[in-house]
């Protein structure tokens, strides 16, 4: 990818996410800080209903990933969304300042893209399906969202089953059959007074192997953070160490700081990966002595 091909993606993908805010909708329209908002006169029923609503903007959970693990951000029936990932190639952690200036943090070296699409199948149910450049590997998963935080209940709880591949689902590969990774995992959240979050994600992942024969397992923990510091501005963390198993490089981590505007949440991404948006790309790790630069862009449509 050249340098100037690069620079008018991130523009447009920056530009997009900053002006292009949808009108009021339901799960789009800006709620106030709960902080500081005035006391409900609603009825206990009413409350109930509101807090039940899957398309209701949350304030500490505005995206489906924290960064590439996934959220338990619950997604109304029928409603879809559309994220991108980009993660440059270029490694900030090699060469002096000046050489970095000269490929402008990695921007010119070339990039991993994944494209991911999910969709409210039924209530609390999403299918979701991306792709990424990388290997050519897609992933078909589904995320059932049964357990929301509540007075009843401290946390929220969503459980996910997926199964990926490379060369686009083996339809390029006469070695398909062996190269399927089927993923097990739970989600596990905890938000607090609309600024905090915090995630738990234990995952079992199949076939983690670095070759289509590889028969590896990995049993990972992964582990996030959200927290708002501004109306609609966030910072967040994870980390993904692998418990045993098929295990090679560092555990995969990243940060970002991510902005929210109407339909769109924006992320300017740092992770010690550019492969590490699918489950078996997570449970791989990243890179000993990486640091890249990306971004991630979520548009919801509901």
């Amino acid at each position: 990818m050249t340098r100037s091909a690069s620079v008018l993606i991130m523009s447009a993908v920056f530009a997009a996410s900053i002006l292009t805010v949808p009108t009021a909708a339901r799960g789009q329209t800006p709620a106030t800080d709960s902080t500081a908002s005035t006391p409900s006169t609603a009825t206990p029923a009413a409350q109930t209903a509101s807090d039940d609503d899957d398309g209701r903007l949350d304030l500490a959970e505005p995206d489906y990933v924290v960064i590439n693990l996934p959220t338990t951000l619950r997604l109304p029936v029928h409603g879809g969304t559309f994220h991108l990932t980009h993660r440059f190639d270029g490694n900030l952690r090699d060469g002096s300042f000046s050489d970095q200036l000269s490929n402008l943090f990695g921007i010119d070296v070339g990039a991993t893209i994944g494209l991911e699409f999910r969709f409210g199948v039924m209530r609390h149910l999403e299918a979701v399906v991306q792709r990424t450049n990388r290997s050519r590997a897609i992933q078909f998963s589904a995320k059932y969202d049964g357990w929301h935080q509540s007075e009843a209940l401290p946390v929220s709880v969503s459980g996910i089953v997926s199964i990926e591949a490379d060369n686009n689902f083996g339809a390029n590969s006469g070695t398909a059959s062996k190269n399927y990774a089927p993923a097990l995992g739970v989600v596990v959240s905890r938000t607090i007074g609309g600024r905090y979050a915090l995630y738990a994600t234990p995952y079992w992942v199949g076939k983690t192997g670095t070759n289509a024969t590889a028969d590896g397992n990995t049993g990972l923990v992964g582990l996030g953070a959200r927290v708002r510091v501004g109306g609609s501005t966030y910072v967040s963390g994870e980390i993904s160490p692998r418990l045993g198993g098929f295990v090679i490089g560092d555990p995969e981590y990243g940060f970002a700081i991510e902005k929210r505007v109407g339909a769109h949440v924006f992320a300017l991404t740092f992770t010690n990966g550019t492969s590490n948006t699918t489950y078996r790309q997570i449970a791989r790790g990243g890179s000993p002595g990486h640091l890249h630069l990306g971004f991630n862009l979520t548009r919801k449509f509901f």
